[in-house]
């Protein structure tokens, strides 16, 4: 077998290995009482207590009773509207929580009139998922003296949550302390809370100001994909932390947090908060602010929490405090994150799974993104994008292209040398590595454009994969999402028929396979026939069949990802055959595709063959 064939052999058996191996293995202390009228903020955080979230430490017959439908759970408190060009939703008073909150922009399958997502939803519904804000009681205040999950606000401005027209709320515990709560939002996604403590009293009260997400049980809808992460993302000064709901139900006993709860104390630069593959909700305090970030868990209600904790502040008689923070909830949006990054949210576009590849995947998206914007089209910006990527590679391409080129035409002399040394390897090898030097040939140089295409194949797998941008982005025709496998197959003649093609899990869908990934197949087919097939009957039988198991394998990608590898295909196909031309030699194209469906013959020595290589013939 010539080197050329060794070094093809050699990069597609890695590539099918390794995107094998992927599915395999990862199966789908009290303060002195300061100068009255002031205001005391202590570093620590300790010393008051979090309030438990709604229902938390309740019998699960409490819960089970709870309302079950999403209208029903509205009406068990007043509410007040939130309606912006991007959200539509509204705040409950009962502990003043954002709980029911849905996206405008989004909707749960691509048909037009399927259901608008829903980010956020109150106690009472399945899945429950609010956030909440709060103040927890420390030295010179009772614990009911504080706003709770359960306290009930007053709306003292504005009726409804816009862009130009906050709300503030108010509640009186009626033993000296009057508490604030006012609520702006942007034109996206972030929320932004002041909350105030105006201390009536006599004497000082300390309180420690913290914010919540409740999550109750695990998500439905979870993916549970390996390489995309679900459950809490969090940055602590420069660190992305990611943990699992798993993580979580499993932490131990923190006695200082009275539960479950992973920890992460005096952060001075971060944020916390749950994400899944599209959307998340995350806790921003005030940059700046040193705070404690948890995770916590109660096994007896299955809630999780996501908790900040501002430093105790103690609030002198005839003082007022004041706290701002920020939440995030809604779409993760690259473009928006990435402003919110601009404006201060430490390194909040790394709430995206990016990877172990981030270094790839972050620019390959970011160019990605920009052809969409240019072109209006995602299907075609990929293949734009895969334009880019060869043209960035041609240089690497062109001298492989042409050590292949050199090699085909040592093949002779290397048949010789292996004549001549017969059983002796040692001899052979030095006879072959002499020759390489002579004619300043590299063996090794033909596999590298494929196994360069390997991490950005993984790369761009990621972007189409977690990125919002490709979710539910149309191409043409039937191609109206590429973050979906190929909805064609033969069983509706390619997407002519009416009906859907079999669910892309199901075996049907393996039989049926779509015009995408036969494309896939047929492209890769043609790329081989460039080269006469080797004269080992192992070899050629692997050679035969690769492209049509690939072709199978990637059938339930994202069709964005085999839209990629066809056009890459495509493109290495026409560079192949154009550098091997400039190189003197014309690959028998038809001649090597007619060879594929005829039986092989024995054939002459080698030695005695004095024709051009097979497949090959000089201009």
């Amino acid at each position: 077998m010539d080197e050329q064939n060794k070094n093809l052999i050699l990069a597609t058996a890695l590539s099918f290995v390794v995107i094998l191996t992927w599915f395999v293995l990862f199966p789908p202390p009290e303060a002195e009482a300061p100068v009255e009228g002031t205001v005391q903020t202590t570093t620590s955080t300790e010393g008051a207590a979090i309030p438990a979230a709604p229902a938390e430490g309740a019998a699960p017959a409490t819960i089970a009773n709870a309302p079950e439908t999403a209208a029903a759970a509205l009406e068990t408190a007043p509410r007040v509207s939130i309606e912006t060009p991007r959200l539509t939703g509204s705040i409950s008073l009962l502990g003043g929580r954002i709980d029911d909150l849905k996206l405008k922009d989004y909707r749960t399958t691509v048909e037009p009139d399927a259901p608008i997502v829903t980010m956020l939803s109150p106690q009472g519904t399945v899945d429950a998922y609010y956030a909440l804000q709060g103040w927890a009681a420390g030295n010179g205040i009772a614990a009911d003296a504080v706003p709770g999950p359960e306290t009930e606000w007053s709306v003292t401005s504005g009726d409804t949550l816009t862009l130009d027209s906050p709300v503030t709320l108010t509640w009186d515990n009626g033993a000296g302390q009057v508490f604030g709560r006012t609520i702006s939002i942007d034109d996206n996604y972030m929320f932004s809370l002041t909350q105030t403590v105006t201390n009536d009293g006599e004497t000082p009260v300390t309180l420690a100001p913290y914010g919540m997400i409740v999550q109750h049980s695990q998500p439905d809808d979870l993916e549970n994909f390996f390489i995309l992460h679900e459950g809490a993302v969090a940055i602590a000064d420069g660190e992305l932390i990611e943990t699992d709901w798993d993580d979580i139900a499993e932490s131990e006993v923190n006695p200082a947090w009275g539960r479950q709860a992973i920890v992460t104390a005096n952060v001075t630069e971060g944020w916390i908060g749950f994400t899944d593959h599209f959307w998340q909700a995350i806790l921003i305090p005030g940059s700046g602010q040193p705070f404690d970030q948890a995770l916590t868990y109660d096994a007896r209600t299955d809630i999780y929490r996501a908790v900040t904790r501002l430093p105790t502040q103690t609030i002198a008689a005839g003082a007022t405090s004041e706290i701002s923070t920020q939440l995030f909830a809604g779409a993760k949006e690259w473009a928006v994150l990435r402003d919110y990054e601009s404006n201060g949210v430490s390194k909040f576009i790394d709430s995206i799974d990016w990877g172990w590849f981030f270094f790839l995947t972050k620019p390959i998206f970011w160019l990605l993104h920009e052809l969409n914007k240019l072109i209006g089209n995602m299907g075609w910006a990929i293949i734009g994008l895969t334009l880019i990527i060869k043209a960035v590679l041609f240089p690497l391409a062109y001298k492989s292209y042409v050590s292949m080129a050199k090699m085909k035409e040592l093949q002779p002399e290397m048949e010789k040398l292996k004549k001549d040394a017969g059983d002796d390897r040692q001899k052979m090898q030095q006879g072959m590595m002499e020759l390489y030097k002579k004619n300043k040939v590299n063996p090794a140089a033909g596999c590298l454009p494929i196994l360069m295409q390997i991490p950005i194949f993984f790369s761009l797998y990621k972007v189409i994969f977690v990125t919002i941008e490709l979710r539910h982005a149309p191409w043409f025709g039937v191609f109206n999402d590429l973050s979906a496998p190929d909805p064609t197959s033969i069983f509706n003649f390619y997407g002519l028929a009416p009906w859907a093609a079999p669910e892309p899990t199901s075996f049907m869908a393996l039989i049926f396979i779509g015009i995408l990934p036969l494309l896939l197949g047929v492209s890769m087919w043609l790329q081989q026939k460039l080269n006469p097939a080797p004269t080992d009957p192992t070899q050629q039988m692997i050679f035969a069949w690769m492209p049509w198991v690939f072709m199978f394998m990637l059938g339930s990608f994202a069709s964005g990802l085999v839209v990629y590898w066809i056009a890459n295909n495509t493109i290495t196909f026409t560079q192949q055959y154009l550098i091997m031309r400039s190189q003197g030699y014309k690959p028998d194209l038809m001649g090597n595709i007619k060879g594929s469906f005829t039986r092989n013959k024995p054939k002459a020595d080698a030695a005695n063959d004095t024709k051009a290589p097979t497949g090959k013939s000089k201009k």
